[in-house]
């Protein structure tokens, strides 16, 4: 199955579909890529916050050593994590995602937020996770400018150890002021994305400032019901939606495939995760058959400004960082 590409500022390309990784369980973590690399997935989008990147890592060795792929096939993403935003500590966050993966690059690593926490020790707990001790649920920031984080991002870049870097959760104003000081630009902006949250003053300032945009959370709700999200749990499914089943009866797909095909149709990468290998299949094959305008733009119509994963509503203190 041919996947599409989506060429970056930086003159890479990047399959349109990847393979999103997080809360891919540990135990299973390294048959899943596995399988998903058979499957032919050749994107695949982690994070240290995610606690599974030692046996993600063991998954793609395993494909490269059997001959599945080689590893200049794959793109690997990454992410910094909150607490790794201080200059000082962004090599030794960068060096053990690749010790983690077993890797020499990342193909691109990105602020997983824009928003630093205190540092706390990898060998102390890890990941460390949102608060600053493992028994009290207590957020503390610290004082890093947004600018010495990403010219210490610019020089893992230098160093060989990823050859492009980009952004999480980032809006409008943090971008432009991003773009202002850096040196490299940010290739990549990766965002909650879906009917429920469709963002288009976000994706069109992105596609002035040349940044692609990857999609998280394409299924809206469903993923935040798994973590017991009060907000998910009285939110409808988009698999049920009834404008979403009547796309996907009229093309004979399911929902999801109508989901992903509605956010790649629009110039967006997506990175769908599934256990299920038949669905892993069903999530690469959205690309034999297209939707009409007007099934594009009844499906954004479903827009409510929507946002799960917002750490104004689940941290202590909250940090609205998408006030």
């Amino acid at each position: 199955m041919s996947i599409p590409t989506v060429k970056l500022a930086s003159g890479a390309t990047v399959p349109q579909v990847g393979f999103g990784l997080w809360k891919v369980p540990n135990d299973t973590a390294g048959e899943i890529v596995y399988k998903a690399i058979e499957n032919g997935y050749r994107h695949f989008d982690g994070a240290c916050d995610y606690g599974n990147e030692k046996e993600v890592g063991q998954g793609f060795r395993k494909a490269i050593k059997d001959g599945l792929v080689k590893r200049e096939d794959l793109w690997i993403t990454s992410k910094l994590w909150a607490t790794f935003h201080d200059p000082k500590h962004i090599e030794a966050a960068a060096t053990k995602t690749l010790s983690d993966l077993g890797l020499d690059y990342l193909d691109l690593y990105l602020i997983h937020f824009p928003l630093p926490l205190q540092y706390v020790d990898p060998a102390e707990r890890y990941p460390p996770g949102w608060s600053i001790a493992a028994d009290k649920w207590e957020t503390k920031t610290a004082d890093v400018p947004l600018a010495d984080t990403w010219k210490a991002m610019e020089g893992l870049v230098e160093k060989g150890l990823v050859k492009n870097i980009g952004v999480c959760n980032f809006q409008g104003g943090l971008l432009l002021d991003l773009v202002r000081s850096a040196r490299i630009k940010p290739a990549m902006l990766q965002i909650e994305h879906h009917p429920y949250l469709v963002q288009p003053q976000l994706l069109n300032l992105c596609k002035d400032l040349g940044i692609a945009v990857t999609a998280y959370s394409s299924f809206g709700p469903v993923s935040y019901r798994e973590i017991q999200s009060p907000k998910a749990a009285g939110t409808p499914l988009l698999a049920e939606n009834e404008v979403v089943t009547k796309v996907a009866e009229a093309h004979s797909k399911t929902p999801a495939q109508i989901l992903l095909r509605w956010a790649v149709q629009r110039g967006l990468l997506v990175i769908p995760k599934s256990n299920s290998a038949d669905r892993q299949k069903q999530n690469l094959d959205i690309f034999s058959f297209e939707l009409s305008a007007e099934q594009v733009e009844s499906i954004s119509a479903l827009d409510k400004g929507l946002r799960f994963n917002d750490p104004g509503d689940y941290l202590n203190p909250p940090q609205r960082i998408f006030a």
